[in-house]
């Protein structure tokens, strides 16, 4: 991009700046999600993929409300959640139970909302229905699919380039999953199979950007030698690989938002998700990756190769 071919920002001079921000955004979000924990039970919103259950998203033709569909499907199934979800007049039901006596509770759901409205007033979009074990199961490997993964990053990282780099790309990415995880929390998104997809995606994202980064910071260093401060080095890398970071990062945030826009459910959240990840990615290669590379340069510097001259050895008479 012509608008940033002669960048010349002092990135690492705003270092403090950008990691306190980074603190004080983390422990906000951190807040809110205590905040539901305690008063929800569980700081993040699993779905029944994880949770195990029973959900059913109905779209009804006549203006409805919570508290009423509440009254009528309560005192059937118990426990279960209503809440608004995806276009106008369009509800998600949650019930904990997978069954009862053989009978499927998304019919029991259905069965007492005929009841109460005419059949042709409402329509069943979409009915998913997890046991509780198998929910348990996919939680845990979901998890063991993040860290797997990062574990993997560190790894190729340290055999591809050095071990300050690997170490300073996972724990900036590590800063991504994160931010990304407290702000799904925060704002109650659903947490799904499709959730985990899109934070796996948005730690491939990442992680290649900071390498690309990275790769610019380490040819600059060997070019440089011991000519020029570290951190000119640094700021000169990330004005260099600007460009592309910033046209790669917005086109895909335009595609995202159109998805976000125009889709609905499960669509939208992911594009969501993805365009917060991508946001927050791109902001930590610059201002939280290459900080923590910087200070493990200072911390651990690299070793010179010293010449060693041969002295000439004195003869004396």
């Amino acid at each position: 991009m012509r608008l940033f071919a002669n960048a010349n920002y002092d990135f690492l001079g705003r270092r403090k700046v950008s990691l306190t921000l980074s603190g004080v955004v983390l422990a906000a979000l951190l807040v809110v999600s205590i905040f539901w924990q305690f008063s929800r039970g569980s700081w993040l919103n699993y779905n029944v993929d994880f949770t195990g259950g029973t959900l059913v998203q109905i779209h009804f033709d006549q203006p409805t409300s919570v508290g009423e569909l509440r009254d009528v499907v309560g005192s059937a199934v118990p426990g279960t959640e209503i809440t608004r979800f995806g276009a106008e007049n369009e509800y998600l039901f949650r019930a904990p139970a997978f069954s009862e006596e053989g009978t499927a509770v998304s019919d029991q759901i259905v069965q007492v909302l005929g009841q109460r409205y005419a059949a042709d007033a409402f329509e069943v979009v979409r009915t998913e229905a997890v046991g509780p074990k198998v929910g348990g199961e996919l939680q845990q490997k979901a998890i063991i699919a993040i860290v797997l993964s990062l574990l993997a990053t560190l790894v190729y990282l340290a055999l591809r380039f050095e071990w300050r780099f690997g170490v300073a790309a996972v724990g900036a990415t590590a800063h991504d999953m994160l931010l990304a995880l407290l702000l799904v929390s925060a704002l109650r998104l659903d947490v799904s199979l499709t959730t985990v997809a899109a934070l796996l995606t948005i730690i491939g994202y990442s992680l290649n950007d900071k390498i690309i980064v990275f790769d610019r910071i380490r040819e600059n260093i060997k070019g440089a030698g011991r000519k020029q401060e570290n951190i000119e080095i640094f700021n000169r890398s990330i004005n260099e690989t600007l460009p592309r970071t910033v046209l790669t990062s917005g086109t895909t945030v335009a595609t995202l938002l159109a998805l976000a826009i125009v889709g609905t459910g499960a669509i939208q959240e992911f594009a969501l998700i993805l365009i917060a990840g991508i946001v927050i990615g791109t902001y930590s290669s610059i201002f939280v990756a290459s900080p923590i590379l910087y200070y493990i340069e200072r911390r651990w510097p690299r070793g010179e190769k010293k010449a060693t001259a041969k002295r000439p050895r004195h003869v004396t008479a």
